[in-house]
């Protein structure tokens, strides 16, 4: 149970302290609850930590020993429903180090996880409680529950069977110690990631060299290296809104290799930030704790409670769509291949070419420029796009709050209502990279939804994190066609959590299958670019003229264009991450051999990296995607088939299929994830849509 395992992050209401109070530990006067983040000092952590830990395992210890007979509301409600404490600190201290860390932070991060590990083992090893437990599960259809607590009922006995409460003694103690290696591996990995990405900073003094680069890059460059104390040079680092401009548009091509290999290469330079060790030795450690389980590998143990089931299913899955995307991007690296001869006969492309030819061939092709529709993609009129969207399809509004508790100046929030006024939840927004911030894009909750024991619906608390080009001097913060796709894709998440309907926090919001989790936020991209969403955000920011339509023609005829590289980019990942939690042995193993051999058996061409290289692959060694990147393509196969039975209505807003989609948001996890789609599809998903979408 995700509760269990700290990966539900409810919050209760906090209310008035005084200034020399812990104000992680005492309530606060703060609207709506929200965590009082502007009070929140370095020093108030540990302590938090240790108080919030000790009041968790008197809860744990009150369950496992109760007098009383074992009973639904005494044993599974009560877990759920312990550790609100723990639940707070932990909401507040994670969300800020992922999105504005530093030392101090990842020091306490360090110090704190073997203790949150040896709770959670504390909790799922436990015998006396896992007897109330499992006295519970057998009792179970004579009980007369609901499908909800049905549901966390089931999900309570095989998270604690799942996790080592049946194991016997010597493999137990086994387990906690492997849980809090794995734990320290986790952050030490995604500490290097942030490391090594700010450690390289490439200053050009000769603007000749960044010729083709559009003026809003060279001038987002100069910024950095002004705020870097080089007024008089272009900074650019392996930041995805530094380099990918002059991936797209440098006709400088060592440049282009140069930054290319430095983001490509991160945790892998054999220095005090690289990651090969730590793979090798999360590898190691995971293929022994599911060995422990009498699984032979990772991927069948972790796979499990997914839709999948097993990897089996999975790498047919993966290769039944790697073949066609495979095929197209052969397809295009011929087509990039012959443009690049006209530029430089006998050279071979190359993967720091092909974003550039790429470009090139858009504009040949279809006239489209991207640097022609940043104008009309400003980040705040984009938001306001995905908001409106929300308000067409469920009716919810969106009101910005000022003066709000915030852990850094350029987080925004917004209050989320029903159209009777309704508290829906409350929202954050955090879009620009900064130096503790990792890297990509994500929703967390900082508050789980859950309807508490006195019948008190606790809405919840919201972040979506970004890392987009900041505002210049010249421009505000103008976005490329990939970065609208994402600020709609992690918006879909925050819906996700935001409408959730759950009693249990548990179940609640996005605490559902990860191959089922993707489904929300790749649902919204379907959006992004039809032309009467773009009539609600795309104004150019300097004009307020609408997107022209001879622009939005342009947008949906390339609207398959560079997909066999997008699927085969995206789909290698997965692939890779798969052969790693294949394994069956814990010998040491070379990590670059590893992955060059993954790449050498599934035929990777050697025009495209894969999305992520293993040293820097943060989804599948920190952040809960091991043996999971697949599920983005398969939510995708989801996600294409429900936009399709919008489509097949002649109305991409019905109401009707609206509610529906309402509907399956708003359950969470309280029903099994194929049902919850077969309910509102009407059937299984079927893989055509999304292959169509491809263009394949």
């Amino acid at each position: 149970m995700k509760k269990i395992l700290f990966l539900s992050l409810a919050l209760v209401s906090l209310m008035a302290c005084t200034k020399n109070e812990n104000p992680l530990l005492v309530e606060q006067n703060t609207p709506f609850g929200v965590p009082a983040f502007d009070k929140v000092k370095i020093e108030h952590y540990l302590p938090a930590f240790e108080k919030a830990i000790a009041e968790n395992e008197a809860e744990i210890a009150a369950i496992a020993n109760n007098p009383e007979a074992p009973t639904f509301a005494n044993t599974i409600e009560a877990l759920d429903r312990s550790g609100e404490l723990l639940n707070k600190v932990v909401g507040v201290f994670f969300n800020v180090i992922e999105a504005d860390g530093n030392d101090e932070m990842n020091a306490i991060a360090e110090e704190v996880s073997p203790k949150l590990s040896a709770l959670s083992d504390g909790i799922i090893l436990n015998d006396a409680l896992f007897q109330r437990v499992k006295a519970v599960y057998e009792q179970r259809e004579s009980l007369g529950l609901n499908d909800e607590q049905m549901r966390l009922l089931t999900e309570t006995f095989k998270s604690f069977a799942n996790n080592g409460a049946n194991l016997p003694e010597d493999k137990k103690a086994r387990l906690k110690e492997i849980n809090q290696e794995l734990g320290l591996l986790s952050l030490q990995f995604g500490n290097n990631v942030v490391a090594e990405t700010n450690a390289y900073q490439l200053f050009i003094t000769d603007e000749a060299e960044l010729k083709g680069l559009p003026e809003s890059a060279k001038a987002a460059a100069k910024e950095e290296a002004v705020a870097a104390g080089r007024p008089e040079a272009w900074l650019f680092t392996p930041k995805r809104t530094s380099f990918t401009p002059v991936l797209q548009y440098c006709e400088n091509r060592e440049l282009r290799k140069e930054l290319l290999m430095a983001y490509t290469t991160r945790g892998n330079h054999d220095n005090e930030n690289d990651n090969k060790n730590i793979i090798v030795r999360t590898m190691q450690l995971r293929v022994e704790k599911a060995q422990l389980f009498g699984y032979t590998n990772p991927a069948d143990y972790i796979l499990a409670d997914c839709m999948a089931k097993d990897a089996k299913t999975v790498d047919a899955f993966l290769q039944s769509v790697w073949e066609p995307s495979l095929a197209a991007a052969k397809r295009e690296a011929a087509e990039l291949q012959k443009m690049m001869d006209k530029d430089l006969p006998g050279e071979k492309l190359q993967p720091w070419d092909w974003w550039y030819y790429a470009e090139k061939l858009r504009v040949e092709k279809y006239a489209l420029n991207e640097e022609e529709l940043k104008p009309y993609f400003e980040l705040n009129n984009v938001r306001n796009g995905a908001f409106q969207l929300a308000n067409k399809l469920y009716g919810l509004n969106f009101e910005k709050l000022e003066n709000m508790p915030v852990y850094n100046p350029e987080v925004e929030v917004f209050k989320v209502t029903y159209a009777d006024g309704g508290l829906v939840g409350i929202l954050y927004t955090d879009y620009f990279p900064r130096a503790g911030k990792r890297p990509g894009a994500w929703m967390n909750n900082i508050c789980n939804q859950y309807v508490d024991a006195n019948g008190v619906d606790h809405r919840p608390v919201i972040i979506n994190v970004g890392n987009f080009n900041k505002p210049t001097a010249g421009n505000p913060s103008l976005l490329s066609m990939d970065d609208v796709e994402t600020l709609f894709h992690e918006f879909g998440h925050a819906l996700h959590g935001l409408m959730s309907k759950a009693t249990y926090q548990s179940l609640a919001g996005t605490n559902t299958p990860r191959d089922f989790v993707e489904l929300p936020s790749q649902f919204m991209e379907n959006y992004c670019y039809h032309p009467e969403v773009l009539k609600t955000y795309a104004f150019h920011y300097q004009t307020g003229e609408l997107i022209p339509e001879e622009l939005v023609a342009k947008i949906n005829k390339a609207g398959t264009f560079n997909q066999g590289f997008v699927q085969t980019e995206l789909l290698s990942a997965s692939i890779l991450d798969m052969d790693y939690h294949k394994m069956t042995t814990t010998e040491p193993f070379d990590v670059n051999a590893f992955e060059a051999e993954s790449m050498k058996n599934m035929q990777m061409i050697p025009e495209i990296i894969t999305r992520y290289r293993s040293t820097f692959y943060n989804h599948i060694f920190t952040t809960g995607y091991a043996a999971g990147y697949y599920s983005y393509t398969w939510a995708a196969v989801l996600d294409a088939d429900a936009f399709a039975a919008f489509e097949e209505t002649g109305d991409i807003f019905n109401p009707e299929m609206a509610k529906k989609f309402a509907r399956l948001l708003e359950q969470g996890g309280t029903r099994d994830a194929a049902l919850l789609y077969q309910e509102f599809r009407g059937k299984d998903a079927d893989p055509k849509h999304h292959m169509k979408r491809c263009g394949f």
